[in-house]
C-alpha cells in the first residue's frame, strides 16, 4: 500500500483510485480555504501522469480521516457518479462518542439544511432542508465513551456529525458540534502514572473514520469492497480503550484494510 502523510492508496487501476486520506485535509476547492492543502491535488500529483487528471464523485469532511474515492476517466466518473447519485454506494463510517446512547440501533431521518448558522454548521430543517437518512448501531461501550456505526443512505455535508447531535450524541474531539477537549488517557486510566506536563494527547482531531465501502466497479461491475484502517492515532485510541473497557470496534474486522472483489 502506497502511503505518505497526508494519504494513502488502498485501491488503483485504470478506472478506480479508493485513498484513505488523513483528517485535516480537504478533498475538494473550499470556499472559506481556497489555499489549504487538497486531496484532489496531492493525489494527482503523486499518481497521474501528465495530462491526466482525477474525478471527484463525492466528498467526505476535511475533519474526517478514511474512504474517498475517484474517477480515472470520464466513463467511470458517469458511472460511479450515478452509483452515488441512486444510493448505490453502501458507506460505513466508526465515529467515538461521549457517553452512552440509550438505544443498540437508531435511524436518524431528519431533513438537514447545511450553512444554517453563524458557525456554518448543519442545522436540522423540516421545511427547507434536504431529506437525510443516517442508520447508527451501537459498536461497543468503553467506558465514558461508545463506539458507533454510522451507514448514511443519504450524502449530505456533516450529515453523521449532525444526525447524532441532533440524537443528543457528540462525537469526541469535535469542535463544531461538540467539545474541542482533546482525549488524554491520564482522564479516563485509573492510577495514570505520568507527567501531566509532559503528556500528549490520545486524540485531538475529530473521531470519524470512513472505514468502509461497497460499490459496484464502473467498468465491469463487479461488487468491490475498500476498507481504511484506522489511523495511527485513532487506533492508539481504540486499542487504549480496548485494553481499559474491553470494547473493540474492530473485532473480527480486518484491520489491515485493503480491497477485496466478490463473487
Amino acid at each position: 500500500m502506497k502511503r505518505n502523510e497526508n494519504f494513502s492508496v488502498i485501491y488503483a487501476d485504470d478506472d478506480i483510485v479508493a485513498l484513505n486520506k488523513s483528517s485535516g485535509l480537504l478533498v475538494a476547492a473550499d470556499r472559506w480555504d481556497p489555499d489549504a492543502a487538497r486531496l484532489d491535488i496531492l493525489a494527482t500529483k503523486e499518481l497521474c501522469a501528465d495530462g491526466q487528471r482525477l474525478f471527484a464523485v463525492h466528498r467526505i469532511d476535511k475533519d474526517t480521516s478514511g474512504i474517498v474515492v475517484y474517477a480515472r476517466n470520464e466513463e467511470a466518473h458517469r458511472a460511479l457518479s450515478m452509483a452515488f447519485e441512486n444510493r448505490a454506494v453502501d458507506k460505513t463510517y466508526h465515529a467515538l462518542v461521549y457517553g452512552r446512547p440509550a438505544w443498540e440501533t437508531l435511524d436518524v431521518n431528519v431533513p438537514l439544511r447545511a450553512d444554517g448558522d453563524q458557525k456554518h454548521r448543519t442545522v436540522k430543517d423540516t421545511h427547507k432542508g434536504k431529506a437525510a437518512l443516517t442508520k447508527f448501531s451501537v459498536l461497543g461501550e468503553a467506558g465514558p465513551f461508545t463506539w458507533i456505526e454510522a451507514k448514511p443512505v443519504t450524502g449530505r455535508t456533516h450529515q453523521i456529525r449532525a444526525h447524532l447531535a441532533i440524537s443528543g450524541l457528540t462525537i469526541v474531539c469535535d469542535p463544531l458540534y461538540g467539545k474541542p477537549d482533546a482525549l488524554y488517557l491520564s482522564k479516563i486510566k485509573r492510577k495514570w502514572q505520568g507527567d501531566e506536563f509532559e503528556e500528549r494527547p490520545l486524540l485531538d482531531r475529530l473521531a470519524l473514520h470512513a472505514y468502509r465501502m461497497r460499490v459496484a466497479h464502473p467498468r465491469t461491475g463487479e461488487p468491490m469492497e475498500f476498507i481504511a484502517p484506522y489511523p495511527k492515532d485513532l487506533d492508539t485510541t481504540r486499542k487504549q480503550l480496548a485494553k481499559l473497557f474491553k470494547a473493540d470496534p474492530l473485532a473480527g474486522e480486518n484491520a489491515e484494510g485493503g480491497a477485496t472483489t466478490s463473487e
